[in-house]
């Protein structure tokens, strides 16, 4: 299984990265940079390769297309990780827009970008799968005031995840979006689980069966409320 993981220079990215190279896999390990892509790769070791995506970008999404086609012909898993913006020090009543604009270049348009460029790769897979990294703060169900510009952007990319879903759905084309929980990391902060589990149910997103759930929001393979 070939599979690419957007932000996996650090924290959940590279936890997950790990996890699927311990399975076994190829993993497509990318960040901004190229130093940062290879000096996490390098931590990983065979079986992770470093590719340079800026997520922001169209021109690097089609060169990452090329490259991943070039090199391997296709993709299997396709890892919407990377994302900006934890605005706890804003609301929704007086946001900088500005700032909610740059957020969504990351959070929704980035993922939107990759899927697009990279279908007719996932599209050569026999057990293809799309996986959207979001957060139980976009869950509509439960959501108050604060930190706007994330959970706008994050709901968006769960609308996203539905309608992938149903258009893909004939195709066998998987996609879910996943929680993480709150995760100890650069963008989660002290005091969270740790790492390794946040990472699991993502890859367990990645690896599901033929015939597993799509369209869905999980955290630890279990459903969360829209």
């Amino acid at each position: 299984m070939i599979a690419l993981v957007t932000g996996g220079n650090r924290g959940i990215g590279l936890e997950i990265g790990r996890q699927l190279a311990g399975l076994g896999h190829t993993v497509l390990l990318t960040a901004r940079s190229m130093e940062a892509a290879t000096a996490a790769a390098d931590r990983l070791g065979p079986g992770v390769h470093a590719l340079q995506l800026d997520v922001t970008s169209q021109a690097d999404a089609e060169r990452a297309a090329a490259e991943i086609a070039e090199r391997f012909g296709q993709l299997d898993v396709l890892i919407n990780n990377a994302a900006i913006t934890y605005d706890t020090w804003q609301r929704a009543i007086d946001a900088d827009l500005d700032i909610v604009r740059e957020a969504a270049e990351t959070n929704l348009y980035g993922p939107w970008r990759l899927t697009q460029a990279l279908l007719p790769l996932l599209r050569k897979s026999r057990h293809p799968r799309v996986v959207n990294v979001s957060s139980e703060a976009a869950s509509l169900a439960s959501m108050g005031g604060g930190t706007p510009a994330y959970n706008t952007t994050k709901v968006a990319l769960n609308a996203l995840t539905r309608m992938l879903a149903g258009e893909l759905r004939s195709e066998g084309i998987l996609v879910n979006a996943i929680c993480p929980g709150w995760v100890a990391t650069d963008m989660g902060g002290p005091g969270g689980r740790p790492v390794e589990e946040g990472a699991a149910g993502i890859v367990w997103a990645a690896t599901l069966p033929d015939g597993g759930p799509t369209g869905g929001f999980f955290r630890d393979g279990r459903p969360l409320p829209w």
